[in-house]
C-alpha cells in the first residue's frame, strides 16, 4: 500500500529529486520522482527555438472499421490486430530513444519510424482484407488506415482530447457515497493539496507521463453526476458479489477478450480478481473449471482492469518485463483497500439474465489517440463521489481515497456473447430515459468501484500502452460472466424484485 504519512512541504521538495532507475526495453531511463501536489514532476526539456514538441505516436485505430468477422477468423483477426499494437509500441520505443533529434528533423521521424511503421501495419491490414474476402466482403478501404502520425503537443492541449475536467459523468456515475461532500476538517489542510494542473513540465517516472496537468484538487470539481429518473416498472434490487481485492497478487499484461492467445496482448499488467484461470490462452472451458477468489464459488466470473501504480521510485519486481517496465509502466504496484462488485437493475424495466461468458469491455484503453467516445471510467476521492472525472485523475484531500468507478453497458443484443470490435453486441442505456435501444434487452448492470489509499498529489498512475501516457481517460475494466445458472437466476430475481442479496 502506498504510505499516506504527511510531509512538510521542505521535505516534499527535497525528495522530489531524482534517481535514475534502468529499465528493461533498450536500456530506457527513468527519473524516480515523488511530487507532491502542485509541484511539478520536474524536469520536462522545453524544446528548441524552431523545433517541434511531440509527444506520441497516433494511428487509427482498425477494429472500429471491421464489420462482423466470421467465427471462423475471429482468433486470427485478434492476433492481427494484436500484432498491431505490437507494431505501435516498438514504433514508440525508437520516437522515445530519439525523440530531441525527431523534434528538430521532421524528415528523420518521417524516415525512420513513420514510414517504416506504415509499411508494416500494412502488410498486417491486407492480410486481414484477403482472410476477410475469403469469408465474405472486406471493408472498403481499410488500407488507407495503415499510415500513423506523430502528435505535437500543442495539438494534444487543443484537441479536445484532454480538456475538461469533469467530462462523463452524465451516465449516472454515483456508485458508492454520492453526495457527500466531505467534511470540514479536510478542507482546511492546504500543505499536501494543491491544484496539481498548472505546470506543464513533468512526465512522470516512466518518462512518457502522466503529468501535473493530468490531476485536478478534486475540491474544485462541481457536482456533475445525474441519474436517471426510476419510472413504474424498474428493477430497483442490488446484488453483491464479494471477490476481494487481488490481495493474492494474481497480474498479468495478457488481455483474452482483446487479444486471445497473444502473450502481453496489453502492454500493460492487470489485476484480476474472481476468476484465476485468466490469461491469454484461457479458454471458455478454461474459465467454467477455474478457482475463483468469488466468496459464493457460483461466481466464477473474471473481473480485471490496469494495475494502479505508485511512482514512488520503489522498483516493482515487473520493472525488466512484458506489461512492465518494458512497456514503460513503472512504479509500486499498489493493492485496493477495497473492490465493490455491484450488479444493478434499470430504472424503466425489468432484466433479463446475462448469457453464460459474455464479454464486456468499458472504457478505451487508447482513448488519448482514439478520442473518448467510447471512454467511460470515472475518478473520483471518498467523500467526494458526486463530481466524477473522465480525463482527469484526482488529488484528494488528506484522509480522502482515490477511487475508480466502471458502469458496464447494461443493453444486450440478445444473440451474441462478443462482437468483432467487442463493443457492438452491448450498448449503454439511454442516458436520459435509460431505456435500450431498439433490438437490445435490459441486462444487469455491473458497477465496479475501486479504493486506494494513497498519498495525496500527483504521484500514481493507471498502466496503459505506451503511446497512451498514462493519461486517466484511458482508463478501463474487462468483465467474462462466468455465473453458473443457478446463480444467474437468483441475481436477476433479487434486482427484479427490488431486494438487496449477496
Amino acid at each position: 500500500m502506498g504510505r499516506t504519512r504527511k510531509r512538510s512541504t521542505r521535505v516534499k521538495r527535497a525528495v522530489a529529486a531524482s534517481v535514475a532507475l534502468l529499465l528493461g526495453g533498450g536500456g530506457i531511463v527513468a527519473a524516480n520522482v515523488y511530487a507532491s501536489a502542485g509541484e511539478g514532476w520536474g524536469g520536462k526539456q522545453q524544446p528548441a527555438r524552431g523545433t517541434t514538441a511531440l509527444s506520441t505516436i497516433a494511428c487509427p485505430e482498425v477494429a472500429n472499421s471491421l464489420p462482423e468477422v466470421p467465427d471462423s477468423v475471429r482468433g486470427v483477426m485478434d492476433q492481427q490486430l494484436a500484432i498491431l499494437d505490437s507494431q505501435i509500441t516498438i514504433a514508440y520505443q525508437r520516437f522515445a530513444d530519439s525523440k530531441q533529434r525527431m523534434e528538430s528533423d521532421p524528415a528523420l521521424a518521417e524516415q525512420q519510424i513513420l514510414t517504416p511503421l506504415k509499411n508494416e501495419r500494412l502488410n498486417i491490414i491486407q492480410r486481414m482484407v484477403q482472410l476477410l474476402d475469403q469469408e465474405g466482403e472486406a471493408p472498403k478501404n481499410l488500407e488507407a488506415l495503415a499510415p500513423c502520425k506523430l502528435r505535437e503537443d500543442d495539438e494534444q492541449k487543443g484537441d479536445g482530447q484532454n480538456g475538461g475536467s469533469a467530462g462523463g459523468a452524465g451516465d449516472g456515475a454515483n456508485a458508492g457515497n454520492a453526495g457527500n461532500e466531505g467534511d470540514a476538517g479536510n478542507e482546511g489542510d492546504g500543505d499536501d493539496e494543491g491544484d496539481g494542473g498548472d505546470e506543464k513540465e513533468e512526465q512522470g517516472q516512466a518518462g512518457n507521463g502522466p503529468e501535473a496537468s493530468d490531476f485536478v484538487d478534486i475540491r474544485s470539481v462541481q457536482p456533475n453526476v445525474k441519474t436517471p429518473r426510476q419510472r413504474s416498472g424498474a428493477s430497483r434490487g442490488t446484488f453483491s458479489t464479494n471477490c476481494g481485492t487481488n490481495a493474492n497478487g494474481k497480474f498479468n499484461p495478457d488481455n483474452v477478450i482483446v487479444a486471445p492467445g497473444v502473450s502481453n496482448g496489453a502492454h500493460h499488467m492487470h489485476d484480476y480478481v474472481g476468476n484465476q484461470a485468466n490469461d491469454a490462452f484461457a479458454s471458455d472451458d478454461d474459465l467454467a473449471a477455474g478457482r475463483t477468489t468469488c466468496r459464493n464459488q457460483g461466481d466464477r466470473s473474471t473481473y480485471y482492469w490496469p494495475v494502479l501504480r505508485l511512482q514512488n521510485g520503489q522498483a516493482e519486481n515487473d520493472a525488466q518485463a512484458d506489461g512492465g517496465g518494458k512497456d514503460k509502466n513503472v512504479g509500486e504496484i499498489q493493492t485496493p483497500s477495497q473492490v465493490t462488485l455491484n450488479f444493478v437493475g434499470n430504472p424503466v424495466s425489468k432484466v433479463t439474465a446475462m448469457p453464460r461468458f459474455l464479454r464486456i469491455i468499458t472504457g478505451d484503453a487508447k482513448a488519448f489517440v482514439n478520442g473518448n467516445a467510447n471512454a467511460n471510467a470515472s475518478w473520483s476521492c471518498t467523500g467526494f463521489e458526486n463530481r466524477q472525472l473522465k480525463d482527469k485523475y484526482p488529488i484528494c484531500p488528506q484522509g480522502s481515497k482515490v477511487v475508480r468507478t466502471f458502469r458496464f453497458q447494461s443493453c444486450w443484443d440478445g444473440k451474441n456473447t462478443d462482437s468483432a470490435n467487442h463493443r457492438t453486441h452491448v450498448a449503454f442505456a439511454d442516458p436520459n430515459s435509460g431505456r435500450c435501444k431498439n433490438g437490445f434487452r435490459a441486462i444487469p448492470q455491473l458497477v465496479q468501484r475501486i479504493v486506494y489509499n494513497v498519498p495525496p498529489g500527483p504521484g500514481f498512475a493507471v498502466d496503459s500502452f505506451p503511446e497512451q501516457l498514462h493519461k486517466p481517460v484511458t482508463d478501463h475494466g474487462d468483465f467474462i460472466n462466468v455465473f453458473d445458472q443457478r446463480l444467474m437466476k437468483r441475481l436477476v430475481g433479487c434486482i427484479n424484485e427490488g431486494r438487496r442479496c449477496t
